[in-house]
Formats: structure tokens, C-alpha cells, sequence
């Protein structure tokens, strides 16, 4: 019928019209088979009521159809397995042929896309969007400077070295000058007074440009005793840090 008009079924279509044809037979072949079941059943009873009676030709006529009748089952049965093997080869190829379908539709998807898109209208775009970006850095970091000299006021670099300085007087180190270092026992080598003295003394020569804790300056020439005081409060400070 799908031929009258001279016009050939879509192989969809062949493959819903076999398949329905496959599943009309298995249903037709599953009904065979019961009857054929119940006409076993029947024979059963019968051999077995024959038998009683001591019917043995009877027996043996019914046993034979009991024969047969337990063989076309088992043909209905091969049959079946068949067709449903059938059936399953059918879905494997409507399935590959959705899968080509599929895949034709992508490709032309792809090549439509493909010509959409314009590869050097884009190339162009991406020099012009970094073009644009690099001079919005450049403006971002002018603007930043021109704010950083706008905010700052007359006092704020003396108020930072203000703070600078606090801070390294807090751990102990003056801004400026480098870490006092230990006291040495060698002839004109500097011992480091307390830190709160800042003030640097000669072993061989006596205290220079300080003041001691006592208030009083520590001339060039004051004795050994005071010499030997410092010292000793110099080392008493070490041995305690």
C-alpha cells in the first residue's frame, strides 16, 4: 500500500510495520502452544484412565499423540526464540538508525554554526577588547596616583616616620642605626649601654656621649669604679636577655 503512489515507505516506518508483524506472530504462537499444553494435559488423563481400564491399544495410540504433541510444543517454542531474536535485530537497527539520524542533524547543526560564526570578525574583536582593557589599567593607575596625591597632606610623611619609628623603638631597635651588638672585653672595642641610656661606652676609654641612669654624665676620666659599675650592669642586663 505504501507503494501505490510511487513513493518508498521511510525505513522507520518498514521497521514499526515488521516489528508489529513479529509480535502478531509470537502471540499466534503462544496461543498454539497452550492449546497444545491443555490438549498434552487431556492425553495425560486419558493414557492414565486407558491404562486402568487395561486398554494397552488405546494406550499406545494416545501415548504416540502425547509423543508428537510434546514435539510441536517444543518447535512452538524454537519458533518463538526465533522471532523474538528477530525482534531484537529490528530494535538494533532502528536504534542505528536513529543514531545516523541523529548524527546527520548534528552535522548540519555544526555547519551552520560554523559558517555563522565569522573567525576573524572575532580575531578582531579579541585585539580591540585588549586594546581597550590595557588603556583601562593605564587609566585605573593614573587615576590611583592622582588620588594618592590629592589625599595626601603636608604632615603625612613626618606622621609615617613618626610611627616607623615608635614601632622599631618598641622592639628595640633605633630607626636609622643597626642593632646594638654585645659587649666585648677588648681593648677600644664599644659595649652597648641599656637600651633606655643610648648610650655607648669604651672599655679602654671610659663612657662616651650618654647619660646614666642616675642622671648624671660619665666623664672621660671618672675612675675605674664607675667604669666597673657599667660593665657590671651591662653584663647583668645581657645574662638577663
Amino acid at each position: 500500500m505504501g507503494n501505490l503512489l510511487g513513493k518508498e515507505k521511510p525505513l522507520k516506518e518498514v521497521l514499526r510495520e515488521n516489528k508489529r508483524m513479529i509480535s502478531r506472530a509470537i502471540r499466534e504462537l503462544d496461543r498454539e502452544r497452550t492449546a497444545l499444553e491443555r490438549e498434552e494435559k487431556r492425553l495425560t488423563i486419558e493414557i492414565k484412565k486407558m491404562a486402568k481400564e487395561q486398554q494397552m491399544g488405546a494406550v499406545k495410540i494416545m501415548a504416540k499423540d502425547l509423543v508428537r504433541t510434546r514435539a510441536h510444543v517444543t518447535k512452538f517454542i524454537e519458533m518463538r526464540s526465533h522471532l523474538q531474536s528477530c525482534g531484537l535485530k529490528l530494535q538494533t537497527v532502528k536504534s542505528h538508525h536513529a543514531m545516523g539520524e541523529a548524527m546527520k542533524n548534528t552535522t548540519k547543526a555544526m555547519m551552520t554554526m560554523n559558517k555563522a560564526v565569522n573567525a576573524p570578525a572575532i580575531g578582531k574583536m579579541m585585539a580591540q577588547f585588549e586594546k581597550e582593557n590595557m588603556k583601562s589599567d593605564m587609566m585605573q593607575e593614573i587615576m590611583g596616583e592622582m588620588l594618592d596625591d590629592a589625599m595626601e597632606e603636608p604632615g603625612d610623611e613626618d606622621e609615617t616616620d613618626k610611627i616607623v619609628s615608635q614601632v622599631l623603638d618598641e622592639i628595640g631597635i633605633s630607626f636609622g642605626e643597626e642593632i646594638p651588638v654585645g659587649p666585648s672585653l677588648g681593648t677600644g672595642t664599644q659595649v652597648a649601654a641599656p637600651s633606655n641610656t643610648k648610650t655607648y661606652v669604651s672599655v679602654g676609654g671610659g663612657a662616651t656621649g650618654g647619660t646614666g641612669p642616675g642622671g648624671g654624665a660619665n666623664g672621660g676620666g671618672g675612675g675605674d669604679s664607675a667604669l666597673n659599675d657599667l660593665e657590671a650592669r651591662l653584663n647583668n642586663l645581657n645574662n638577663n636577655n
